[in-house]
């Protein structure tokens, strides 16, 4: 007789794996659950012989249940707010002139540097509430809001302290090549040999799972960014990049090159930028927010990507300045909307290729041995999540193989 900590019946799972139905789908499936992994996902009539009396039981009313969202891109730890230069660009102020004004990255970094350990837990636990009610289950955190070893460290320190104390699980990214610090003007590479100088410092604090890079025309060269992949590859650190936002320099074809994880934006990416990736297995991140709120028109390579068999991964891009928005299930629809991802598309997006672009094996599926974090959601189908906005339908979010309380 099979040994349960529970077990969720009369529900419908996509599983988001390849079991030749859309979404991986199973209809009046059982799911259960033992030390926080999966135990038995399936039909319930394959169920094994169990003890009853002593295995709670939810019933699942004909709900569906999908993996735990992963929000594999943002920069969450952050302090102050740019909704001034919002207002000054919708007022007519170009660059040069919110920059003038004290604005642009510079002023998160001002903020952030000035912001103690403890008002930037603060800020980045709100946030990290926020999608933990929309059924997110693991987030990235990016730093790179610090531009100095001081600052960098209490962003990745702060992230960890979220990672010990919040349900949701934390991947950490060391990007120090975010832009250019003040003290660093008209000296990138010095700057990037002082990002060199930090990693080593971080990784033996455990404080980086992965290392990223800004590369474009206005960011970091593709040398300069071969130079942070290289020592990064040297600490045995995995790598991604910014790359193909706003130009083609190459980035993609660069992080693929090293076996990387993601190239994210990708919006300029070309085709031998996508047949470097489909190569080197990394994984491309659309970020749909960032493209509406900054009102690009350059579509990403879509059919490319799907034609080269390049798995696609959706994520938030929360930060201050171009993506200031706390929201995943909006991005699965403005994937659907803008990017034209079908709905099936979008949700693989935040869950076995956002898993994918973390370099995370152990989740994004509900299968045999896979990490129990799971949300059932008051939905006739899985595109619901894609089609509507604004109505949150989940019922349940279990984590670990433990129910958790999401409405923060």
């Amino acid at each position: 007789m099979q040994q349960f900590d529970a077990i969720w019946i009369n529900a419908s799972i996509a599983t988001m794996t390849d079991n030749g139905e859309p979404y991986g789908s199973i209809e009046d499936a059982v799911l259960a659950v033992k030390d926080g992994l999966i135990a038995f996902v399936g039909r319930h009539s394959d169920l094994p012989a169990f003890d009853s009396l002593t295995t709670p039981i939810y019933d699942a009313k004909g709900q569906w249940i999908l993996p735990g969202f992963i929000d594999c891109h943002t920069h969450l730890v952050y302090a102050g707010s740019r909704a001034n230069e919002f207002e000054m660009r919708l007022n007519g102020a170009d660059y040069q002139q919110i920059a003038a004004a004290g604005g642009g990255i510079r002023s998160t970094v001002a903020a952030t540097r000035l912001a103690s350990h403890e008002q930037l837990f603060v800020l980045a636990k709100d946030r990290l509430n926020v999608l933990l009610s929309q059924g997110v289950t693991t987030v990235e955190i990016k730093s790179g809001y610090g531009l100095d070893l001081a600052t960098e460290q209490k962003i990745l320190e702060v992230a960890s302290e979220l990672e010990r104390c919040h349900p949701v699980s934390v991947q950490k990214t060391f990007l120090g090549a975010h832009a250019l610090p003040a003290e660093f003007a008209n000296d990138a590479d010095g700057y990037i040999d002082a990002v060199c100088q930090m990693m080593p410092v971080l990784q033996q604090q455990k404080l980086i799972d992965a290392v990223d890079v800004f590369c474009e025309g206005i960011g970091f060269s593709t040398e300069q960014s071969r130079k942070v992949f290289s020592v990064a590859s040297e600490l045995g650190l995995p790598v991604k990049a910014h790359a193909e936002q706003l130009s083609n320099i190459g980035g993609s074809a660069l992080v693929a090159e090293f076996g990387g994880l993601s190239a994210d934006h990708i919006e300029f990416l070309d085709e031998a930028g996508v047949a470097a990736m489909a190569q080197a297995g990394t994984v491309a991140v659309l970020l749909p927010g960032a493209y509406y709120f900054l009102r690009e028109t350059q579509l990403p390579p879509i059919e490319l990507l799907r034609r080269y068999r390049v798995p696609m991964a959706v994520a938030t891009d929360l930060n201050p300045g171009t993506s200031p928005l706390c929201s995943l299930p909006l991005m699965l629809n403005m994937a659907c909307t803008l990017f034209r991802l079908t709905p099936q598309e979008a949700l693989l997006g935040v869950t076995r290729y956002a898993a994918l672009a973390l370099g995370l094996k152990d989740r994004g599926t509900l299968a045999v041995g896979q990490k129990a974090d799971f949300a059932c959601y008051g939905i006739n189908q899985p595109a619901e999540l894609c089609y509507q906005f604004g109505v949150n339908q989940l019922k349940q979010l279990i984590i670990n193989g433990k129910e958790v309380n999401y409405r923060m």
